[in-house]
């Protein structure tokens, strides 16, 4: 009888610390994502301040009447980020486009150091959409395999997007396997 009960204190023991151990890791996981979600937002909204400041220099360097108009949109702030990443990849390859057309633009000072901090942003932001993707990956594998899509059952957890298809296809070849 005590072979019993002490059978079943190993098991339930034995359980909890699996559920511990998964649970830990959807935490670890949802608190990497916000983290990435936190970073790329500010480089999200640093991006744009710096399209936003390029603008007006290129409109009054080629006399343009029409140029990034996307990035004053009122609606900008409705826009989730992976929306506003989009729209910004857009109009950040209008830009380089511009400057590869008129090479004049290079003339100004103010210019090639908006050129330059937009470079510096951008590697950041592919590194950050990198980790975030990454996270994704981790956290998906734990919603479907086994023991822990158990635990997922209980928190409602639920699949996260990425910011790209590439990792998007990856991650179902994982799941596949």
């Amino acid at each position: 009888m005590l072979e019993l009960i002490l059978g079943i204190i190993v098991l339930v023991a034995l359980i909890s610390l699996i559920f511990v151990v998964y649970h830990n890791k959807f935490k670890i996981s949802i608190i990497k994502m916000e983290e990435a979600e936190n970073n790329i937002d500010l480089l999200l909204q640093k991006k744009l301040d710096l399209l936003k400041r390029a603008k007006p220099i290129v409109i009054k360097e080629l006399k343009l009447d029409f140029f990034l108009d996307a990035i004053e949109n009122d609606n900008i702030d409705e826009l989730n980020h992976f929306e506003l990443n989009e729209l910004l990849k857009k109009s950040f390859n209008e830009f380089f486009q511009i400057l590869d057309e008129n090479e004049k633009l290079f003339k100004s000072e103010a210019l090639v150091r908006i050129i330059e901090e937009l470079n510096s942003n951008e590697v950041e932001l592919v590194a950050a959409v990198k980790f975030y993707n990454d996270t994704v990956v981790t956290f998906n594998q734990l919603i479907v395999s086994f023991p822990s899509n158990i635990i997922r059952l209980f928190f409602r957890y639920k699949k996260k997007e990425f910011y790209n298809h590439e990792k998007r296809e990856i991650y179902e070849i994982l799941k596949d396997n």
